[in-house]
């Protein structure tokens, strides 16, 4: 059996969900076909069970490439931070981190403080920042950085990890 990095696998999955979508609008029109009642049936290229039993095998692989992708973020690790990540793990960290990210980002955008509006002649309403936005604008870059990193190990151990998949009817 041939083998393929599991970086390969989540292209092949798109590539496996895109033909199943394609057989069954394939489905759709081999299913029926309008003619003159009385009239000969056409030849077709190709008939509806035809069609179904390429669907069936291209399901089939696509159940198997899931499987073997499931088991092999579980089994394989990362190390990040001299902590070891299980790859499913680390993808859900790395997206923590972007998320934390954006938030920080937000907070380190902010003034000190902001004019909300006045409040008669002599004094006025306004918002003021309980942090240091400057604190949460370098929190944000690190935080990045820290995705950056976790992703591009990711990525790596992605094209390290080989799965028993023969890929060659779909590549």
């Amino acid at each position: 059996m041939s083998k393929i990095s599991l970086a390969v696998a989540v292209k092949l999955k798109s590539v496996l969900s895109k033909r199943i979508h394609e057989l069954e609008e394939e489905m759709g029109r081999v299913a029926y076909i309008d003619m003159e009642k009385g009239s000969q049936l056409p030849k077709q290229a190709r008939n509806l069970i035809e069609v179904e039993k390429d669907i069936e095998e291209v399901r089939k692989d696509f159940r198997l490439l899931d499987r073997l992708m499931y088991k092999a973020n579980i089994e394989n690790e990362i190390i990040f931070n001299n902590e070891s990540l299980a790859i499913v793990e680390a993808i859900e960290f790395a997206s923590q981190l972007r998320a934390r990210a954006r938030k920080y980002k937000e907070f380190g955008s902010t003034a000190k403080e902001e004019f909300l509006y006045p409040l008669g002649d002599s004094s006025s309403m306004v918002k003021v920042a309980m942090f240091d936005p400057e604190d949460y604008r370098l929190k944000a870059l690190d935080m990045e950085r820290q995705a950056n990193r976790l992703s591009n190990l990711i990525n790596a151990k992605n094209y390290a990890v080989e799965l028993d998949f023969d890929s060659d009817r779909y590549f």
